[in-house]
């Protein structure tokens, strides 16, 4: 969106009245971006997505040799906590709210399909800061420490790969989560009082 084209200086005329100069003056603030906003726009990406992702691996604690990884891979703690993380939250959180919207207790805005709710009930999976807290207080030995924190980042990294698949893939594809057809008088929510 190209930025509107507002003159630097008013002419010196009689025509030029103070209220002019105040909408000139309205339009210039509203086209100028901050210095500030400029710079997040341009570090958000690499904040984002490299230095954020890096920081939080190398503070994990995770030992990522060959030893390390082969106990994990033939650990059923790092199975379980990967099988928590990808299809826990995933059958949880899908399986919660399409009851909900069955039992007509609840709506979902615009054109949510049950693709785009599946795929973030799969990005829900993505758990990295709460849950290596909880497997640090969870578990005193350090090798069953250390397979949580494996499939903890497993986990994590098999949530985000699937579920923005399947946004992708099932987004647009799967019905209204809140069709047209919704009755004209929903049931009354539990947390409102009564209309009298």
């Amino acid at each position: 969106m190209d930025a509107p084209k507002i003159p630097i200086a008013l002419p010196s005329t009689s025509a030029s009245t103070t209220a002019d100069r105040a909408h000139l003056t309205e339009l210039a603030a509203r086209a100028t971006v901050p210095a500030g906003d400029r710079a997040q726009r341009l570090l958000h990406p690499w904040s984002a997505y490299a230095v954020v992702p890096l920081f939080g691996l190398a503070n994990a604690g995770i030992r990522l040799d060959g030893q390390a990884l082969s106990a994990a891979l033939h650990s059923r703690i790092t199975l379980g906590v990967v099988l928590a993380l990808v299809l826990g939250n995933a059958i949880g959180i899908f399986g919660a709210s399409t009851l909900a919207l069955r039992g007509h207790l609840g709506e979902l805005p615009g054109r949510v399909r049950y693709g785009h709710l599946l795929g973030g009930a799969i990005l829900a999976g993505i758990g990295f800061t709460i849950s290596l807290f909880v497997a640090e207080l969870a578990f005193t030995d350090a090798v069953l420490r250390e397979q949580a924190k494996v499939g903890i980042l497993a986990g994590s990294l098999i949530a985000a790969a699937l579920g923005t698949a399947l946004l992708r893939i099932l987004g647009e594809r799967l019905p209204l989560c809140s069709p047209a057809g919704l009755p004209d008088a929903l049931p009354p929510r539990p947390w409102l009082a009564p209309v009298t």
